[in-house]
């Protein structure tokens, strides 16, 4: 079972990471986000940001939906993130081996290639 000290250890593990000022967790590289804490939204009350589930990009809308319709005990999204390449993810549905390559595709998906290449060639 993983959690939000999880995605902060791995997220920080990856090369040029920035970590931005929340409630929760944020994670950016070059700029990007690639995995965050879910910013609940409540009608008529501020919203609420959720450490046991974490928002990761994944590329595609193609990829979104295989996550969405292959493990939707895992992953799930919201009317809010319709046209985004984004899904929800319960982290204590998931072990953190699993997550380890989730948060990495997702920096991958928004790193620069040659921060990639970097990343590939350290652990050839």
């Amino acid at each position: 079972m993983a959690d939000a000290d999880d995605v902060r250890r791995l997220a920080l593990a990856l090369p040029h990471v920035v970590e931005i000022d929340s409630d929760g967790f944020d994670f950016r590289v070059a700029n990007k986000g690639f995995v965050w804490s879910y910013p609940e939204r409540r009608p008529g009350r501020p919203r609420l940001i959720r450490t046991d589930i974490a928002v990761l990009y994944v590329g595609d809308e193609a990829e979104k939906q295989a996550l969405l319709l292959g493990e939707p005990e895992v992953f799930f999204t919201t009317p809010a993130y319709d046209g985004f390449s984004l899904v929800m993810l319960w982290l204590e549905r998931v072990d953190v081996d699993r997550l380890t390559e989730l948060v990495t595709d997702a920096w991958r998906m928004c790193a620069p290639a040659p921060l990639v290449g970097d990343l590939d060639a350290g652990r050839s």
